[in-house]
């Protein structure tokens, strides 16, 4: 089956699906095909995207692990832990008070939501469930 986006001489887009391009054509031609939003039978195929298929990767959520892995390796690798005090510190580099630097460290929910309401730009870096 093929499905087309068919356009109408008003200009009212729809979709339509056939066997193949002929069983579309035969069927235009014959004034088999309509518009469902004003009946005109003066019905083309309009510009569509081709349908890609994509094989499925049976090592797809391995590979997305390992991706993830490396991702939070390189943030870990240049960023400076500073634990819990993290919402402080990073309050004191927005501010000036001590030196620009990527850091990294804890926060609760409310602590992260008011580091943002103050308008100053975090990312959570979640921790990676273990692998099994």
């Amino acid at each position: 089956m093929i499905r087309y986006t068919l356009v109408c001489d008003e200009g009212h887009r729809f979709d339509g699906w056939f066997r193949d391009s002929e069983t579309f054509e035969k069927q235009a031609e014959r004034h088999l095909v309509s518009c469902p939003f004003c009946a005109s039978e003066k019905v083309t195929r309009g510009v569509m995207a081709p349908h890609v298929a994509r094989s499925r990767r049976e090592d797809a959520p391995a590979r997305l692990r390992q991706m993830i892995k490396e991702l939070r390796e390189q943030a870990v690798a240049g960023t400076e832990d500073v634990g819990d005090r993290f919402p402080d510190e990073a309050r004191a580099i927005e501010e000036g008070d001590a030196e620009r630097r990527p850091i990294r460290g804890r926060a609760t929910f409310e602590e992260a939501k008011a580091l943002l309401e103050e308008g100053i730009e975090i990312l959570p870096l979640p921790d990676l469930p273990q692998d099994n």
